[in-house]
């Protein structure tokens, strides 16, 4: 039983990385986070439960072990990786890599602003691609909560990606 959770946990290494990424905005400490989560996970195999999600399971500690990092860490959030971008963005003309840079930069840095529960929903659905009831299960709150925190985190993203417009009043929708 060990074997397959295993040979499952590192067919997971990728999905759990892009995770973390999402959550640090750091290649180095997603990888650190993964690392750490693994290492949690491996020690503590006998609590998981054969016949459950292990993707679930996993998500659930690399969340908690980036918790623990933010509320261990000084406040200070560091902004993405300008390197880790050529990872995310396809080999386009220098003009689009360029403009697909700045975009991809900017939602980064609206991500960083946003609350906890939102970054990490954010993570799991639109980065992992999860369902909202895998997202739910995976965090265990109700699919309710899920798709309003969804909401308002998509709403807050647009807000500060669209804020630096020129003259857009305050409270009007554009």
């Amino acid at each position: 039983m060990s074997d397959d959770v295993k040979r499952e946990m590192v067919e997971l290494l990728p999905r759990l990385r892009r995770f973390a990424y999402s959550l640090t905005g750091s290649m180095e400490e997603a990888d650190d986070m993964v690392q750490t989560a693994c290492m949690k996970a491996l020690s503590r195999l006998d609590q998981f439960q054969p016949g459950t999600r292990l993707d679930s399971w996993m998500f659930r500690i690399v969340q908690t072990t980036w918790l623990d990092h933010v509320r261990s860490a000084p406040v200070q959030r560091t902004v993405a990786d300008p390197d880790a971008l050529d990872q995310a963005v396809a080999k386009d003309p220098i003009e689009e890599r360029t403009t697909a840079r700045l975009a991809l930069d900017k939602v980064r840095q609206a991500m960083g602003g946003l609350p906890e529960d939102q970054r990490v929903l954010l993570g799991l659905v639109v980065v992992d691609g999860l369902s909202y009831r895998e997202a739910a299960e995976s965090l265990g709150i109700p699919m309710g909560t899920v798709m309003s925190r969804l909401s308002r985190a998509r709403r807050r993203l647009a807000d500060a990606i669209e804020t630096p417009r020129a003259a857009t009043p305050e409270g009007s929708l554009s």
